[in-house]
């Protein structure tokens, strides 16, 4: 018999395969749908990004359910809402039918992360959070492996309408498997309302602390996801005049790279910890680094094109030990919560930034589906901006985190 924490850890990161999966399909469906529907940059990229304008829109909601009634019940649960929505999307003739479909899949996978991150919370010691949160992000990760070269192999066998019903089920099991085989629990007060709940997360959006540990990994976290699950395939047949097949194997490259970084980066951040090196500072540290590597792909670095991608893929996903910091400033009963308002500012940034890279490259024009070199490096040169931003902020000296923490210490029973 598997002991609970091991059985939270396996059965959570499936639920976030799931997610990551459906997070990323339109990358090998993207060539496909455009020339069935005849979509441009700007469909498509708003088509894809209503997955995360779903998710995002879910996540108060979601935190709230999760600290109510427990991760097992909200994410078994919502899964349901991400089978219907790959039905839809799979049975539409029409971009807006399409619309709806990619809308409920966002919805129904919003717990997924927040679940996982909450129930590991609850079954592991906090200074080992960076690395099981790391481990889970490296099953989800799996996902992102999956819409490279294996989904391109399955959509020569195959329609991306059949791939669609293979997706439902394989969502449907996985959601009945957590609700019979999770481990149920709840840290919400008996006392507390669902009213109180939705207060708190309010209370998460006024905290300076939380801004603080946000402001930007939330940036570069938004940045990598919104161009791995879209526009990374762009970039690579459109600058680097890749053909669809080493195209794809790149983005499986990047996949298997984003979970090594997650998983090394975890295991590293508590080791350097004992150094003397901050979580906070490590979690920065990889964030600048992945800027870096923007940088030289931009420069087209003399440097091989799977080394830059894999560093792309290793660096990209470091934002995620932001996570684990959470817990050192809020209190217990407030982690769902705190991981979903989280979950609600990255895909939120995820949604914009998809949209309007889309908007950005139709400002040119496209030649049989492809757009020039200048087009993409306007909208990295965009994105890039916004990051150093985001880090400036996140440098600049403050005490809010100090006096979070002196404030959670003294709650503490």
């Amino acid at each position: 018999m598997l002991s609970t924490p091991l059985r939270v850890f396996l059965l959570f990161s499936a639920g976030y395969f799931v997610s990551y999966v459906f997070r990323g399909v339109n990358l090998g469906f993207a060539p496909l749908i455009t020339r069935e529907m005849g979509l441009s940059a700007t469909d498509l990229g708003l088509l894809t990004s209503l997955y995360f304008l779903g998710f995002a829109g879910a996540q108060v909601p979601a935190g709230v359910l999760l600290d109510h009634y427990g991760s097992r019940r909200t994410t078994a649960g919502m899964l349901l809402f991400a089978a219907a929505g790959i039905g839809v999307f799979g049975a539409a003739h029409g971009i807006g039918m399409m619309m709806i479909g990619r809308l409920l899949i966002g919805i129904g996978v919003s717990v997924c992360l927040g679940a996982a991150f909450k129930a590991l919370a609850q079954h592991f010691p906090a200074p080992r959070l960076p690395l099981v949160n790391g481990l889970t992000m490296a099953v989800g990760g799996l996902g992102g492996v999956v819409v490279g070269s294996p989904l391109t192999w399955v959509l020569t066998l195959t329609t991306w309408r059949t791939v669609c019903v293979g997706l439902g089920v394989m969502t449907v099991a996985v959601a009945a498997i957590l609700w019979m085989c999770a481990p149920d629990a709840s840290d919400a007060p008996r006392h507390t309302t669902l009213a109180g709940q939705f207060k708190g997360t309010l209370d998460i959006l006024r905290s300076a602390a939380f801004w603080k540990i946000a402001s930007f990994p939330v940036i570069t976290q938004g940045v990598f996801y919104a161009m791995q699950s879209l526009w990374v395939g762009a970039w690579l047949r459109d600058v680097s005049g890749l053909q669809p097949g080493p195209a794809a194997a790149l983005v499986s490259v990047l996949g298997f790279a984003m979970m090594a970084g997650c998983v090394g980066f975890g295991a590293a951040a508590r080791s350097l910890e004992r150094r003397g090196v901050s979580l906070y500072a490590f979690c920065g540290i990889g964030g600048v680094l992945f800027v870096v590597t923007q940088g030289l792909i931009m420069m087209d670095a003399p440097l091989p094109a799977g080394l830059l991608w894999a560093a792309y893929g290793f660096f990209g996903g470091t934002g995620i030990l932001s996570y684990a910091l959470l817990p050192r400033y809020f209190a217990a009963h407030m982690i769902g919560r705190a991981n979903t308002t989280m979950n609600l500012v990255i895909f939120l940034l995820i949604f914009g930034f998809q949209v309007g890279v889309g908007a950005v490259l139709s400002h040119w024009p496209a030649a049989a589906g492809h757009y020039p070199a200048a087009a993409h490096l306007t909208t990295w040169a965009i994105l890039l901006g916004l990051q150093v931003a985001g880090a400036i902020w996140y440098v600049l000296p403050s005490r809010v985190l100090s006096k979070a923490a002196q404030m959670l210490a003294k709650h503490q029973p």
